[in-house]
């Protein structure tokens, strides 16, 4: 999420440090530093640091901030008499056999003895030269769980070493790290390129310079005490409230928040487009809409008014639940911009999604002779070189696109205003590509609309570049969805109540989903699924739409059943956001334990758009889950998107509300925005007050923390 400061502030002080990467000539080795490639380490070499690359790990100073997933006691030696099965022991004996065997599989059966009881050691994966390290007589200490067999105890594939003397191999003196691995990496390996790595951070002055501001201990002191804990610093760590743990996640969370505060400096520091026409398009908007705007659409236009008129392009994200009409507003603010004579864009993450926004436009700006354009990767290619060409001298004012809209290619004559809708799907890079796309000397206003709630908690660290607009009321005329969970093995009374609602004039959605994100298992799913409704159900008209179809026949499918002549649409979670069919009461979900309570809240939302009152059929199949009762209980009990949006935070954690590559692009490595929500107000004034103050030192800290930052724009 954060970005590299070259783009982001190439004045002030900040300018792109000098690239320092330690590379050594034929046959020399470096001196280590903070910076030297891992490849350098003692231990490590090509192969193992290709192993290390894949987790990240490219600098010495990255294996500092490759914490521990756990940890193991290993400073008490077990008596192998006192074995029971399932413990995770210490033990140390001496050799007494040592065999590779071929049944059932071949594997190296390692005996040792403490001269009370006995245990076999038994390795499946080994070369010879481990096999010959076992002699007889020699003595080895093991780490793993005993299970009992017919023969006596066992430990399958221990963490060991092995020494001529019973001394030579003492208990650990402090607790044993567990890290994320690779397939060829071992912990043994790790732990020691992270104990040089330590060494090195503590002959670097530069690294261990006070950072003003920050709760003790230092960071050099907080990384060895979760590197190399000691036993009476196990509780306060199981809990995450050990002090060098909060030393970091507010190092952490205050390099994200520089971040994010570059991000915003050099965006506004930029020329903006002063836009007058705000308030007359939205009353002329009004007068073409068959409904009256909310009080909260109103003062939502009111805010954006606002931002138009600054000197600075807008930066604002406005929240909305399902339904609440967000989109009237971002089509006032885009009125606003062509009767201003420029041009505005607005990007949705799906082609379904581009269209119907597409056609609302249109409908709600023909009497206005606004033009709408659309721009998607489907169009044929003479369509898309007449519909780049109108972009591209101003004879269409207004845009609707997808991913299309960030190629290269497509050029805007005077671009005012960026709406980005369901920002979740996409990064920030994207949005900012748009962003470039602008007037020479200009930057366009940015408007990034969420149809997923986003607690206070998070958008105050995932959007802390953006002003934050709530529209927290829906139209009137809606009535809360009724929503029951119903197990499978209860079909036939679902296919009842369907076939009852849609022979009244109502219809209803019948939604797919699979626990793999695959469009053509999800395509061959919903096929299914749709034959099978057709021969339950034959008295329906049954549609069906999934991400595989064609354009022009997904459109058609749609219009049929937003034009009644289908009953019953089947679909994948391609029809999440986005769609408005006011006549549908029903919505089926299947296996709906699959999904997270984010997406089943956006699903809800396709149905209760009208007068009518409206069901949710939660379809699970049993038994569920703890965490898939407690997703389905939340939505039986509220049809509030906050407190939904903050449950799933709660059971889930952030990468459920906002999909894994959103969560990706936070970046954060060991704070985590909700549990440490209450330490981001103040990091925030502190990172003002380094900006002001200690922009040098601010460089140096989202250097630790994001490492090569350049990447998080390239998304």
């Amino acid at each position: 999420m954060c970005w590299c400061l070259n783009k982001l502030c190439p004045d002030g002080g900040l300018n792109k440090p000098k690239a320092r990467t330690s590379r050594a000539t034929p046959g020399s080795k470096p001196a280590l530093k903070l910076y030297t490639e891992v490849a350098y380490l003692k231990g490590a070499g090509p192969a193992v640091a290709a192993k290390l690359h894949l987790l990240g790990l490219r600098r010495v100073q990255d294996l500092l901030f490759h914490l521990p997933l756990r940890y193991e006691d290993r400073r008490q030696l077990t008596p192998l008499i006192e074995l029971r099965p399932g413990m995770e022991v210490l033990v140390r004996g001496r050799v007494v056999a040592s065999e590779v065997r071929f049944a059932p599989r071949r594997n190296l059966r390692v005996a040792i003895d403490d001269g009370k009881a006995g245990l076999v050691l038994r390795f499946f994966y080994f070369n010879e030269a481990q096999h010959q390290a076992f002699a007889n007589g020699r003595w080895v200490r093991a780490f793993g769980t005993a299970r009992a067999t017919a023969h006596g105890y066992e430990i399958v594939h221990p963490e060991y070493r092995v020494a001529d003397r019973e001394d030579d191999l003492p208990a650990e003196a402090k607790l044993t790290p567990i890290y994320p691995l690779v397939a060829g990496l071992t912990q043994s390996r790790l732990r020691e390129l992270i104990r040089q790595a330590l060494e090195t951070a503590a002959a670097d002055l530069e690294f261990n310079e006070r950072l003003p501001g920050l709760p003790l201990p230092e960071t050099l002191t907080a990384l060895r005490v979760l590197h190399q804990p000691a036993g009476s610093d196990l509780p306060t760590l199981l809990t995450g409230q050990h002090p060098a743990q909060l030393r970091l996640v507010s190092e952490e969370l205050l390099a994200h928040q520089l971040c994010m505060r570059l991000l915003r400096g050099q965006t506004q520091a930029r020329a903006g487009i002063g836009i007058e026409h705000l308030p007359s398009a939205a009353g002329k908007l009004q007068e073409q809409l068959p409904f009256a705007m909310t009080v909260a659409q109103r003062r939502a236009i009111a805010e954006i008014a606002e931002d138009f008129s600054s000197s600075s392009p807008m930066l604002r994200l406005l929240q909305g639940d399902v339904g609440s009409g967000k989109t009237v507003v971002a089509a006032a603010a885009m009125l606003a911009c062509a009767q201003a004579g420029l041009q505005a864009v607005m990007m949705a993450p799906t082609e379904l999604l581009a269209e119907q926004h597409a056609r609302n436009l249109r409908q709600w700006l023909a009497p206005l002779k606004v033009e709408v354009g659309l721009l998607i990767g489907r169009l044929k290619k003479s369509e898309k070189d007449a519909a780049l060409k109108a972009a591209a001298s101003g004879t269409i004012p207004l845009w609707v696109g997808t991913h299309a809209l960030f190629q290269s290619e497509v050029r805007f004559a005077k671009l005012g205003l960026v709406v980005v809708d369901e920002q979740h799907r996409f990064g920030v890079g994207q949005r900012l590509s748009l962003r470039d796309k602008g007037l020479d000397g200009a930057t366009p206003h940015q408007l990034i609309m969420s149809a997923t709630p986003i607690p206070r908690t998070l958008a105050q660290t995932l959007y802390a570049d953006l002003d934050v607009t709530v529209i927290d009321e829906l139209p009137p005329g809606r009535t809360p969805v009724q929503t029951v969970a119903i197990s499978g093995e209860r079909r036939d009374e679902v296919l009842a109540r369907i076939f009852e609602a849609c022979r009244a004039g109502r219809q209803a959605y019948w939604v797919c989903t699979l626990i793999e994100e695959s469009e053509a298992l999800e395509a061959q799913t919903a096929e299914d699924t749709y034959r099978k409704l057709r021969e339950e159900l034959p008295e329906l008209r049954v549609g069906l739409v999934h991400g595989r179809l064609k354009s022009v026949d997904k459109e058609a499918q749609m219009r049929a059943f937003q034009n009644g002549g289908t009953q019953l649409l089947v679909a994948t979670t391609v029809i999440e956001v986005g769609v408005d069919v006011p006549n549908a009461s029903i919505m089926i979900i299947d296996n709906a334990e699959r999904l997270g309570l984010s997406q089943l809240h956006q699903l809800r939302g396709r149905v209760g758009r009208g007068a009518t009152v409206s069901q949710c059929v939660l379809l699970y199949q049993p038994p569920l889950s703890e965490a898939g009762r407690a997703r389905l209980d939340v939505m039986r009990s509220t049809n509030d998107g906050f407190e939904i949006a903050q449950r799933d935070l709660e059971l889930r954690g952030p990468g459920e509300l906002l999909g894994r590559r959103q969560t990706g692009l936070i970046g954060l490595k060991i704070a985590d925005p909700v549990r440490h929500a209450d330490l981001v107000p103040e990091l925030q004034k502190l990172a003002d007050r380094w900006l002001a103050k200690s922009p040098e030192l601010a460089q140096r800290l989202i250097a630790r923390w994001v490492g090569d930052a350049q990447r998080y724009a390239d998304v």
